[in-house]
């Protein structure tokens, strides 16, 4: 801990019979920082960490007058900071990965002749195993304990490797499987609100409670007011090894909430109908502040709701202040009074406190939505920004048909099912999955479903048999309500089984649908749809059958699942027939706001949090009997092709080789608007015909042992041939002999004129020499925070990405693995260019006097030999960015600092 005093900030705060150190806003605001208490909640968490980190080195006097400065140019001056968060979130799809390149730093550590000891989280690491659980068995008694034994089974040497990790580093817990979603327990469990630390001379600084977080969905925990975001697992690992990150102090869009929901409105419709505002807005890369009198109404689940999809509507956060909620809601899930006192009184003494009285705080803009307006929402066919009204779905889905999926004169026709006694149409819903940190983390909209189903049953309705139906609480609390209230049953009735604690469908672990139901969608290339709780409807990502996939509330989801097609109007037309035959609509069944709160009030009580999370490190009998040997370096095991040694290390020496321009380069893919993480990185099935599956094949993996990319991120053999592999992508070089784009990961090799796919071209380059460029549209990386999307691109030998517009952590990332962003000047882009993919480029300005936003110049070599010179801004945007770039990655300037 630095002891700053350029403002004399450091104080005492006394809470009951205990005094913590504190570094005062007030008394900053008094020594010279002139109207900081006006600041933006989320500002006020950053101006403390610079308060507090304040040295003269990393963090300067400056720095801190910055954030005074906002309140003048509101966050456009493009301030660079380096922040400390007081702690990192990890998943095991991430976590696995981020291992894997702390245990390889530790080999390289003793290459270099340093002290392996040094490789060690410095702040608290959580990893929380739950990306891993797939729905294979569903509709069953006995499909959680099934696809738990399958998880392990497919995951064994991955769980050897975290025990290894959770006894070989300090200050490194893992969350065993079967707990819950990762967002959730930081929601219920690890989040403190103001976090505290032990010093060395024994006093208690008391601190915000701040997270990084290796998932997008880490800012769900905005609800509870705790500042993180989602970063790659490169940036992570960075902050986990004591480097600050380095950001530009944001704008903040203040959104206002008036109003108060109407009856049967529902969190999921809310948040539905705030992403398509903000995404309309334009928030990416700013801080979201949530503010206004209709934050009274909002209980915690339903801030975190809306936290939670930040990195749909683009923003960097979506903050809430502490209020009473936040005290209530931090009571009721089972922290202790000693920490709710401390909360209240820190908050209060900060100005980090907001009740009724609160005159609003200086935002960069602001928009307003009153609550009363929102109206039964869903979100498809493809993307979270695209909400439609439940009553336009019917509409909607004809119209998607028509211009999407260019089958509108197809959309009645039904096919025949082998060996089923039903048919299936374009539209119907295969798969009605309650999943997700989004919706199941919220008690309201939970219990919602439970009585929904509750009703149906009583009415006499089912859910069609074409529907793959699953419940996947975010945590064990949920569960244990659930029974409480007596609602499983009637789930369980529809087919809503428990099929395990973790991320399922809404990553793309919906598991196979059955084959018969699988070989008529494929063999009549039908438009079947999903509808989920999630946050994510990405092409491709749900499962490889399903073409429509809709965002909705559980109680929806559950709606879908009796009704079994997006061809019918859930407002005006009947879910099904009751056993009475009368026809039963969605209002009939559909439970009232009150009667939801009253058995949230009756159930969701402290006891349920503090029994089911007493020991939530130790794990299950599988957990348990999974074996570990203790110690320093991992002992990597041959063969594996689960967890291997990374070689971003190799051959590396003390100084990093001098930068070199990027000369006579080819162009690997050339993409349009829009493309996402999942398109880069891979993600979901491992095909026996792609690069991967020919890989594991080779390595005698049966097919059926093939388990999912997401499982196999510890080694960068396989993830190397799956990046630019998912199914949907479109590299616009790849065309049939009508001149359409082909789908697939496929690019065209130069100048052989030879179509393969992105990995063998990519090879066949580095054999040749060949540097390679991606060019791309707006809204580059959108979507999770992939860190195998930038690692896959540095391993393929792509030295730089040059596009319209980069999402904000995709950037970032890609920077962290040593290759450079660009985005083309003013409203260029390689389309308007006239460019094709078959040219050579050659960007110089690399190898000498490279700074921070640089203008450069790219040549661009048709294949007649014409020559265009493109201007083009380097997104390299901070200092810190350029050393990281400069010594080929984030993980090699680290190493080579601790070396030192």
């Amino acid at each position: 801990m630095s002891h700053p005093n350029s403002f004399g900030a450091r104080r005492t705060l006394t809470v009951g019979d205990k005094a913590y150190t504190y570094f005062s806003i007030a008394e900053a605001e008094k020594a010279g920082l002139d109207g900081v208490s006006r600041l933006p909640f989320s500002m006020k968490v950053l101006l403390e960490n610079l308060l507090r980190f304040e040295d003269g080195r990393t963090v300067k006097k400056a720095d801190v007058e910055a954030c005074n400065g906002w309140l003048a140019n509101r966050g456009k001056d493009e301030v660079e900071i380096a922040y400390r968060p007081a702690r990192v979130l990890m998943q095991d799809f991430t976590g696995v990965p981020a291992v894997v390149d702390l245990a390889a730093m530790r080999d390289a550590m003793v290459a270099l002749g340093g002290d392996p000891e040094k490789i060690n989280p410095l702040i608290p690491v959580d990893l929380v195993i739950d990306h891993s659980v797939i729905v294979d068995e569903f509709g069953t008694p006995r499909a959680f304990a099934r696809n738990v034994e399958l998880e392990y089974e497919r995951n064994a040497e991955r769980y050897k490797f975290l025990k290894w990790g959770q006894s070989g580093f300090k200050n490194f817990s893992v969350v065993p499987p079967g707990t819950g979603i990762c967002h959730q327990v930081n929601l219920e469990f690890l989040s403190q609100a103001v976090w505290t630390r032990k010093e060395a001379d024994g006093s208690e600084t008391a601190y915000p409670d701040t997270l990084v977080g290796t998932d997008s969905h880490t800012t769900m925990v905005n609800g509870m007011a705790v500042l993180g975001w989602g970063v790659g697992g490169i940036e992570a690992e960075a902050a986990m090894l004591g480097q600050p990150v380095s950001m530009l102090i944001p704008e903040v869009i203040g959104f206002k909430l008036t109003g108060r929901l109407r009856e049967g409105m529902t969190a999921t419709d809310l948040v539905l109908t705030v992403t398509q505002m903000l995404r309309k807005k334009g928030v990416v890369g700013k801080f979201v502040e949530f503010f206004g009198p209709g934050l009274a109404d909002l209980s915690v689940a339903d801030r975190a709701t809306i936290g939670n999809m930040a990195p749909e509507y683009g923003a960097t956060c979506g903050f809430f202040p502490i209020d009473e909620k936040t005290i209530g809601y931090m009571r009721t899930s089972g922290r202790s009074e000693e920490r709710l006192a401390l909360v209240e009184a820190y908050a209060k003494a900060q100005g980090m406190w907001r009740d009724a009285d609160t005159p609003d705080p200086v935002f960069t803009d602001t928009l307003e939505l009153n609550l009363d307006t929102v109206v039964p929402s869903m979100a498809g066919p493809k993307r979270p920004q695209d909400r439609v009204e439940l009553d336009h779905v019917k509409r909607e889905f004809a119209v998607a048909m028509d211009k999407e999926f260019k089958k509108a004169a197809e959309a009645s026709k039904r096919y025949k099912v082998e060996g089923a006694n039903f048919d299936l149409g374009h539209g119907d819903v295969v798969i009605a999955a309650i999943t997700s940190c989004t919706n199941t983390s919220n008690p309201s909209v939970m219990i919602g479903a439970g009585l929904l189903a509750r009703n149906a049953v009583a009415k006499g309705l089912t859910v069609k048999p074409w529907v793959k139906t699953s419940l996947a609480p975010g945590s064990q609390v949920v569960e244990e309500y659930f029974n409480k209230a007596g609602l499983q049953v009637f789930l369980d009735k529809l087919g809503f089984n428990l099929v395990g604690f973790g991320c399922t469908t809404c990553i793309g672990n919906s598991g196979p649908l059955p084959e018969a139901i699988s070989k008529a969608i494929n063999d009549n290339d039908i438009v079947a749809g999903a509808v989920i709780s999630g946050n994510r409807n990405f092409e491709g990502r749900v499962n490889p059958d399903v073409k429509a996939n809709y965002l909705a509330s559980p109680p929806l989801v559950v709606a879908y699942a009796l009704a079994g097609s997006l061809q019918i109007d859930l407002a005006t037309e009947p879910l099904g027939t009751g056993s009475d035959g009368q026809p039963v609509y969605l209002k009939d069944i559909w439970p009232s706001t009150q009667e939801i709160a009253d058995f949230v009030d009756r159930t969701i009580t402290s006891e349920l949090f503090t029994s089911r999370y007493s020991d939530v490190f130790t794990g299950d009998e599988h957990w348990k009997a999974v074996p570990v040997t203790a110690s320093q370096t991992y002992a990597w095991p041959a063969g594996s092709t689960y967890i291997q040694n990374p070689p971003y290390f190799e051959g590396m020496k003390k100084e990093p080789a001098p930068l070199t321009d990027i000369v006579n380069a080819r162009v690997l893919g050339l993409f349009l608007d829009s493309i996402t993480t999942d398109h880069i990185s891979p993600a979901g099935n491992i095909r026996a015909a792609s690069p991967a599956g020919e890989y594991l094949l080779s390595h005698q993996v049966r097919v059926a042992d093939f388990n999912q990319y997401g499982t196999r991120r510890g080694s960068h053999e396989v993830m190397m041939r799956g990046t630019f592999a998912n199914i949907r992508i479109k590299n616009q070089m790849v065309r049939d002999e009508a001149g359409n784009v082909v789908e697939g990961g496929y690019t065209i090799h130069q100048p052989s004129g030879e179509r393969m796919f992105i990995y063998d071209a990519a090879e066949r380059y580095k054999a040749e020499g060949v540097p390679l460029v991606i060019l791309a549209g707006k809204e580059y990386g959108t979507g999770s925070s992939r860190d195998w999307a930038a690692k896959g691109t540095n391993l393929l030998g792509v030295r730089a990405v040059v596009t319209e517009s980069f999402e904000r952590i995709h950037r970032s990332n890609l920077v962290g693995m040593g290759v450079m962003p660009l985005v083309f000047e003013g409203s260029d882009g390689w389309a308007s260019l006239g460019l094709k993919g078959d040219e050579t480029i050659t960007i110089r300005g690399i190898a000498e006097a490279l700074t921070p936003r640089k203008k450069m110049i790219m040549e661009v070599t048709s294949a007649d030999g014409s020559v265009k010179e493109v201007p083009l801004l380097c997104r390299i945007d901070t200092l810190d960015e350029l050393e990281y770039f400069k010594n080929g990655g984030i993980l090699p300037y680290v190493l080579r600092q601790l070396a030192a």
